[in-house]
């Protein structure tokens, strides 16, 4: 388990499945002990247990990332395991889709809707980013990924998502200039269409969706999650030290076109 992040300590939210599952098997496969976060703790569970299966360390932590106690215990929790913190993925995302696959129109997005896309996507990225820094201060640095998304770079259908995307980028942007001088690097990563279960929700209740989109990407075929996982861990590393304030798209060169 000798990589990138050897001897390092990383957390991750939304850990449980899809990236953010296999983002921790890679930050531990790369040598990172890591914190495993989510709302999930059936599907975070199942994430330490296949980290520990493969040789490395883990913790579960159940954290809500909308909740300012939540994520003040989450970072505690992990210095308390591990006695610091050194990387951290703010993975937790929801697509804001209702499970019967109606669209809104931009005018017509109920109010609640609203406020749970941009308080998971936006809101939680935002009070995870301000422990992890104040964490991160004490030690003299430390290195921080956001997920956005393609759809953080572009202007698409969905207002929510889209706006919280976009959101995670001009977050990702602001604290990254802050903070570089102190030795903390900020970055984003905005994936394409990748096969996580949140894109197959997406595509059960929407099927149509599914041919179109996977003829949108040049290299004709959507992401893989471990795709994901490996750029993310690269920011993390060492090895992109002179990296800060990107929003690197991961995504077949769909964002190219």
């Amino acid at each position: 388990m000798a990589g990138l992040l050897e001897g390092k300590v990383g957390l991750i939210t939304g850990a449980g499945s899809g990236i953010g599952r296999a983002t921790s098997l890679e930050m531990a496969r790369n040598g990172a002990r890591v914190a495993v976060a989510d709302v999930n703790e059936v599907g975070g569970r199942e994430t330490v247990d296949a980290i520990e299966k493969a040789g490395g360390e883990a913790i579960f932590v159940r954290a809500d990332v909308t909740s300012g106690p939540d994520v003040q215990a989450l970072i505690r929790t992990t210095v308390e395991s591990f006695g610091h913190l050194d990387c951290a993925v703010n993975n937790a995302g929801i697509s804001g889709l209702p499970p019967d696959g109606h669209t809104y129109e931009p005018h017509e997005v109920p109010e609640a809707l609203w406020a749970t896309v941009i308080g998971v996507n936006l809101t939680g990225v935002f009070l995870c980013l301000q422990q992890e820094i104040a964490e991160m201060l004490k030690q003299g640095g430390g290195a921080i990924v956001n997920l956005a998304s393609i759809y953080g770079l572009v202007g698409a259908r969905g207002a929510p998502y889209v706006a919280s995307k976009h959101g995670v980028v001009g977050l990702t942007r602001s604290f990254a200039l802050v903070y570089a001088p102190q030795g903390i690097r900020i970055n984003a990563v905005s994936p394409g269409h990748t096969e996580t279960p949140m894109v197959a929700g997406v595509f059960a209740a929407r099927p149509e969706e599914e041919a179109r989109l996977r003829a949108t990407y040049p290299v004709g075929r959507l992401g893989h999650p471990g795709e994901i996982a490996a750029a993310i861990t690269w920011l993390l590393s060492d090895a992109a030290s002179f990296v800060t304030g990107v929003a690197l798209p991961v995504d077949g060169g769909w964002t190219a076109q």
